[in-house]
């Protein structure tokens, strides 16, 4: 039986993929759950593995090339077996066909004489319709790639990039990556549809240092792992937050969902942005088993070589800009999540201690909360009990 491989949707609104590398060639055997081919989503670079056990053929789909979400690119077939004939890129001759028609038709409408009918009539997807017009591109001059003739985000970013387009200021532009764009667009719909709110609380991290320092020591030593103070908030958090279910939900129309574990999103810091790399099943895990998570999923993330699980699923997510010395700053919820906690460093600073002046070591976290799904009392306890998990931290983590 032969099964196809085909351009994955991996989130919500994906249109196309960008097949980055092919792992195997064709006429290799493949074996199910390997890695078979790496492809750039809006997301991240991601790693997909072989549908089937078989023998790779048929590939139709070349490295850098776009390609529309649910489209086959190759067959996994049996030794001996042909791929199904129905499957000989019928989509891409389509539009072939269509652009020659256009393009040999008398009454072919050119930019030049109607620019606002052919944007009117062109079927265009919402992104590549937002992305013209940032880039200041005319639609009636883009070629599409997509299916049934329609333009793409890809499209129009090929038609700001050709030779002799206008350039709208003096300068140079600087054209951003799929998960460049991706984060403009997200944060933006995240900024203007979700009603933020936020809550600081400043908390003394000595019991957290000491812990770390004298009882992560053995962690480290017997499963070869680096914990960082990240993988101590994680382990915290993920548990106070079984406490605080309205933390840790989405928001829907339906209503609001409230998640019975908690996987947890950890912002990394890429060349090209920031990806959202997920430690799943926080709430259960040891704290060496997250900081294998965190380790293993942060390499792949800075690798370009990120799975689909890798990314999928987070239910709450933690930024942490301590190792830049940022002292505070709030952080743009990732929807659906309804909240998501940004940690400063941890820095001495004059505090009261019973009356008296004291330098202690000092951290501030501010969680980000979706007013739909909390308030501000529900943010506060939560920042009360993970200000006490932090002091007393081996009640939890042992």
């Amino acid at each position: 039986m032969a099964f196809s491989v085909v351009m994955p949707a991996l989130e919500m609104a994906q249109e196309t993929g960008k097949l980055i590398a092919w792992r195997k060639k064709e006429g290799d055997r493949v074996t199910k759950g390997e890695p078979l081919l790496e492809i750039e989503t809006d997301k991240a670079v991601v790693e997909v593995e072989a549908p089937a056990d078989g023998i790779l053929t048929g590939i139709k789909a070349s490295e850098g090339s776009d390609i529309p979400v649910g489209q086959t690119i190759a067959w996994i077939v049996a030794p001996g077996e042909t791929p199904p004939v129905e499957s000989e890129s019928t989509a891409p001759a389509a539009r072939a066909s269509s652009h020659a028609k256009a393009e040999s038709s008398p009454g072919a409408v050119t930019p030049a004489s109607s620019t606002a009918q052919a944007s009117a009539s062109a079927k265009i997807s919402p992104k590549a319709r937002r992305l013209a017009k940032e880039l200041g591109v005319d639609l009636a001059t883009v070629r599409a790639s997509g299916p049934g003739g329609e333009i793409l985000a890809s499209d129009v970013q090929a038609a700001a990039s050709a030779p002799g387009a206008p350039e709208k200021e003096s300068g140079n532009i600087e054209v951003p990556s799929s998960l460049g764009r991706i984060m403009a667009e997200r944060t933006t719909q995240s900024w203007t549809t979700v009603p933020h709110f936020f809550v600081t609380r400043e908390i003394e991290a000595t019991a957290l240092n000491e812990y770390r320092e004298h009882v992560v020591a053995d962690i480290e030593r017997t499963h070869q792992i680096r914990i960082t103070h990240t993988d101590l908030l994680v382990a915290l958090t993920a548990h106070v937050l079984l406490k605080h279910p309205r933390l840790n939900a989405s928001w829907s129309t339906d209503g609001i969902l409230l998640h019975d574990h908690v996987h947890m999103g950890i912002a990394i810091a890429v060349n090209d942005g920031v990806v959202a790399a997920v430690v799943h099943n926080a709430h259960a895990a040891s704290l060496a088993e997250i900081a294998i998570q965190r380790r293993d999923v942060a390499e792949r993330a800075r690798a370009g070589k990120l799975r689909p699980a890798d990314i999928a699923d987070a239910t709450f997510t933690i930024s942490n800009l301590g190792m830049y010395q940022v002292d505070q700053f709030c952080a743009i919820i990732t929807p659906p999540q309804a909240a998501i906690l940004a940690v400063g460093s941890i820095a001495d600073r004059v505090v009261v201690v019973q009356g008296q002046p004291a330098v202690r070591p000092m951290m501030a976290l501010t969680i980000s909360c979706d007013h739909r799904v909390a308030d501000g009392a529900r943010a506060a306890r939560f920042l009360a009990d993970l200000a006490e998990a932090t002091r007393e931290p081996a009640k939890i983590l042992l």
